[in-house]
């Protein structure tokens, strides 16, 4: 049989056979060589595993679809860091599973918003956005003031101690304390807060 261009674009079945080949060796050699390159597998100097308040508030972030108006992945362009700060790196990920960059930016991004602004102005801002910005067109997250369920927390930081986070059995042992009390309202705000901040504190 001649494997003609024609002939391919007949057989439907060597069509597909031959584009799945095509895009799996394409995307080993664009991740495989990913793994052994300690830029994107090492974390940036000082950068933490989220706490339980702030892992609990990346839920919730989550939950709330944030990620479809705002993005955390500065690109290495002058607009992009004399707006934001400084590009974002790989290293600056390594514990987030997933990662948040997005692509969409109907709001800011929010890769270095961590310690901008004030906790109380984001309680503000979260409750009520038009208080502080008043042609934004963000929705309220009034209903984030109920309380944290904090019992799921445990698993959690355990599911990603198996995922290589370093989280210590201490860590586990004080994740539902540690949140004990707090809204979710609160979460969120420790996460905000903590976004950009690894960079910041190894320069």
């Amino acid at each position: 049989m001649s494997f003609s261009h024609a002939t391919i674009e007949k057989n439907v079945g060597w069509l597909i056979v031959l584009i799945v080949l095509v895009i799996s060796v394409a995307g080993l050699v664009e991740i495989v060589p990913l793994y052994f390159q300690k830029s994107t597998t090492e974390p940036v100097a000082g950068l933490k595993p989220y706490s339980a308040l702030q892992l609990a508030g990346r839920d919730i972030y989550v939950r709330e679809g944030c990620y479809n108006c705002h993005s955390q992945m500065i690109r290495p362009f002058r607009a992009e860091v004399e707006r934001y700060g400084p590009y974002s790196v790989a290293g600056e990920y390594v514990y987030d599973r997933p990662f948040q960059w997005g692509s969409k930016r109907t709001g800011p991004d929010l890769a270095r918003v961590g310690g901008r602004y004030s906790d109380e102005w984001h309680r503000i801002h979260l409750l009520n956005p038009r208080d502080l910005v008043p042609e934004s067109n963000m929705p309220a997250y009034a209903w984030l003031e109920r309380p944290l369920d904090t019992s799921v927390l445990p698993a959690k930081l355990r599911a990603l101690r198996t995922l290589g986070v370093p989280y210590t059995d201490q860590d586990i042992a004080q994740a539902q304390e540690a949140a004990k009390g707090r809204s979710e309202l609160d979460a969120l705000i420790a996460y905000l807060q903590h976004l950009g901040t690894a960079l910041r504190a190894a320069k």
